[in-house]
């Protein structure tokens, strides 16, 4: 579902909106090669031979004369964990405020992870969640009560409200996050992998990591493609500041908009090529297209690790 479908302009209740969005995804996804993904939730399972008696739902039996027992919280399908880079360089592009319109990188994951944890709810999926810039900000382990939930959408919203100075320190809380994961789950991360002064090897050794207890790793790269992919600026001269170095530099955008362009090509190419070689999905995600290719994601991936 694209931002602009998205009805309200100000963000009140992230729930509401994860709903939204994934509402608007199911109703696509009839008409798309995944129409056969099973959208209809349901709450039961078959009686199997032997199980106890005691969860059968015995009115569903006098509609169906069939048996079938009553799902728990507990009994979830998948173990889920959702990994938010908090950094600086997370919070471009700058907003005076975020609405569906206009959101930043950390916005838009937010907004994704939420509706992320929408459609794990409605599979009966525990969910857990990781916040991290340069300290490990947050914490929660996977579990699939509403209670829980709830708490994960308070610190998702705010992430819609917070500000950040702080550096990237990816590779060292994805060890730490590969660490506290023993049972194999579905991973997300969203981070726009920009980290200076650390090689990427570096970084794709933490996430080789998080592959050790044969986890299933989707890696949204998260960026604004009209600026940060594009460089569509327009001509005046420019001071451009690193928000997590402070570095400075002034250019003509036109004068180097071709060579940029060229080097994030050859920059994303790269990344997918080393996260084919490891087994990893790579999900280049522009902020201003939506949250299908985040949803749809799930699906895939969900079929992977079953």
């Amino acid at each position: 579902m694209k931002v602009s479908e998205v009805k309200a302009s100000e963000i009140k209740n992230l729930s509401l909106l994860a709903k939204q969005v994934v509402e608007g995804f199911i109703t696509g996804i009839h008409k798309s090669p995944f129409h056969g993904f099973s959208v209809e939730f349901s709450e039961h399972k078959l009686y199997n031979i032997g199980e106890s008696t005691r969860h059968i739902d015995w009115k569903l039996f006098a509609k169906t004369e069939k048996l079938y027992t009553k799902k728990y919280e507990e009994e979830t399908n998948l173990r889920c964990h959702i990994v938010i880079d908090n950094s600086a360089s997370m919070h471009y592009p700058i907003v005076q405020k975020q609405t569906v319109s206009t959101l930043n990188k950390v916005g838009f994951s937010a907004i994704a992870a939420a509706s992320l944890m929408e459609i794990l709810k409605r599979q009966r999926d525990a969910v857990g969640l990781s916040i991290y810039a340069d300290s490990y900000e947050y914490y929660a382990p996977e579990k699939g009560s509403e209670r829980h939930r709830s708490m994960l959408l308070y610190e998702l919203e705010q992430l819609l409200v917070s500000k950040s100075s702080a550096a990237t320190d990816t590779y060292t809380y994805l060890h730490e996050i590969a660490e506290k994961l023993h049972r194999r789950s579905l991973i997300f991360v969203f981070t726009d992998m920009f980290q200076p002064n650390k090689d990427n090897a570096v970084l794709f050794e933490a996430l080789k990591h998080l592959k050790f207890n044969k986890h299933e790793v989707v890696l949204f790269h998260t960026y604004d493609g009209k600026t940060e992919f594009n460089f569509n600026f327009d001509n005046a001269p420019k001071k451009f500041i690193d928000v997590e170095t402070g570095e400075e530099i002034n250019i003509n955008t036109e004068n180097v908009q071709e060579k940029y362009t060229q080097l994030v090509r050859n920059y994303f190419k790269e990344l997918k090529n080393k996260c084919l070689q490891y087994k990893i999905d790579y999900l280049p995600v522009d902020i201003n297209t939506g949250y299908n290719t985040v949803l749809t994601s799930y699906l895939i991936s969900r079929k992977k690790i079953k």
